[in-house]
């Protein structure tokens, strides 16, 4: 009875017409899709022609270097593309999210009446740059005594330092100068380029360079002291073969930082050094890679011995890169010696100075023109009226490898070459090295003697205790 009761009311939910069955509606058969099939059933695009790159790389190729913002982008740019980033990554975001417009075409009211009177001051200088060079020339052509040839040659060096000020001054403040330098495209021909550049260079990297060689003692054990006016970058070649036919592709070259440790394999070759000078003309240089670090058992201490010197190597503001390796005879004094280190010595650094010759004065140069047949003095390709220098006297190279205090490498003077020769260190570079994996085959093939030989650390024995007698402690 109790069952029936509590029952009742389920029978009478399951029993109510709203949960009745209905029979649902059937759709028919069509001959159109259904709306959420459409773009799935759409005809494929044709296939890309057989030349086309893949997706992946298609989207590499649209890297730009103007407007990539994000280390993963500058990574595939560098890796894929083989091209570096222009401008700050800041600046190349701006340009990612604004239109193309031209720089110097800015819509702003401001920028362009700044760039007005930036203009009018411009002209300004050109005028009284026009006028520096007409008095250079009326001073040039006046003909002075000879006992006072070196005041007019002081006088008109003075003004031509002026002359190039002025032209500095002149695009100073250009916004376009500025920012055809920060897109790393300016012209190291002209001036302005020059001087942003060496200002660049003084404010980080020559500071770097000048603790370096500090606090690794360069200076005072090579030269007594420098003052580097040129910046230095030393690039080793890599040589790795093909993976297909093991042949030799053409080299790599790896950039070292100062003071940095080199490997044997790497210092095995010939390097690659960018000198870049910030002054107006050619010169020439010579460069010595010197060791300070080379151990003498028999006093004790330590010897220096010379890897490279070679003279006469011209280089300008244009013309920065010098191949050791590639050097004619006429220039190279002592060949590439690779660096080594026997195992147990400590490391040892290599030091690379850049010394410049002496130049020869407006004088001097016409004296040895005056001096040539009369010919060759009026060739056109000389002109003494507008060259105040000449690149540099060269050196004999010659006869410097007859002198056997220079072209003896080991105990190598670097401070006698610079007395003797009259040279002026501007540039100064340094990389280290020690015994590695491979310094015992770099040391056979190059045929230097003491590839078996092992440094090692003198033991010094301790004092004998005086030991005294038992009886007192008693």
């Amino acid at each position: 009875m109790a069952m029936d009761k509590m029952a009742r009311p389920l029978t009478q939910c399951l029993q109510c017409s709203r949960h009745t069955h209905k029979a649902l509606h059937i759709r028919t058969f069509s001959t159109t899709p259904p709306s959420r099939l459409e773009v799935e059933q759409q005809t494929p695009p044709p296939p890309p022609p057989n030349d086309a790159p893949p997706p992946a790389q298609q989207q590499q190729q649209q890297r730009d270097p103007y407007t990539v913002s994000t280390r993963h982008a500058e990574t595939q740019l560098l890796h894929h593309q083989r091209r570096v980033p222009i401008g700050s990554r800041r600046r190349r975001a701006a340009m990612a999210s604004t239109t193309q417009i031209p720089f110097s075409q800015l819509p702003y009211q401001c920028f362009q009446e700044a760039r007005a009177y930036l203009k009018e001051d411009r002209d300004e200088k050109l005028g009284a740059i026009q006028q520096q060079r007409e008095r250079i020339e009326r001073l040039r052509q006046k003909s002075v005594p000879p006992e006072y040839a070196w005041r007019h040659e002081n006088r008109v060096r003075s003004m031509l330092t002026s002359l190039e000020e002025l032209k500095i001054q002149a695009d100073i403040n250009d916004p376009i100068v500025k920012k055809t330098f920060e897109d790393g495209q300016g012209d190291m021909s002209k001036p302005i380029y020059r001087h942003l550049a060496d200002k660049q260079w003084r404010a980080y990297k020559r500071l770097i360079l000048m603790q370096r060689i500090t606090q690794m003692n360069v200076i005072p054990d090579v030269l007594p002291t420098i003052d580097p006016t040129v910046s230095t970058d030393l690039a080793f070649p890599i040589m790795k073969p093909s993976s297909i036919d093991n042949t030799p592709r053409l080299p790599r070259l790896k950039r070292i930082q100062h003071g940095d440790f080199v490997d044997s394999a790497l210092s095995e070759n010939a390097p690659t050094l960018y000198i870049q000078p910030y002054d107006k003309g050619t010169r020439l240089v010579t460069i010595a890679v010197v060791n300070a670090d080379v151990p003498n058992v028999e006093k004790d201490g330590f010897d220096y011995r010379c890897h490279f010197l070679a003279v006469n190597i011209p280089i300008s503001p244009t013309d920065t890169r010098v191949q050791l390796g590639q050097l004619g005879d006429d220039q190279v004094v002592l060949p590439w010696l690779p660096a080594w280190a026997q195992k147990g010595a400590p490391y040892q650094r290599m030091s690379v100075f850049i010394l410049q010759q002496a130049q020869q004065s407006r004088s001097q140069s016409q004296a040895q023109a005056q001096s040539q047949p009369q010919s060759q003095s009026q060739s056109p390709s000389v002109n003494t009226a507008t060259d105040s220098t000449s690149p540099g006297i060269p050196l004999d190279a010659a006869a410097i490898r007859d002198e056997p205090k220079y072209s003896t490498r080991l105990g190598f003077k670097l401070r006698s070459l610079v007395d003797r020769f009259a040279l002026q260190p501007v540039g100064v570079d340094l990389f280290r090295t020690k015994w590695d994996g491979s310094m015992e085959g770099v040391m056979q093939r190059a045929g230097i003697v003491g590839w078996d030989v092992e440094f090692k650390r003198k033991r010094i024995e301790p004092l004998p205790y005086a030991r005294k007698e038992g009886g007192r402690y008693r």
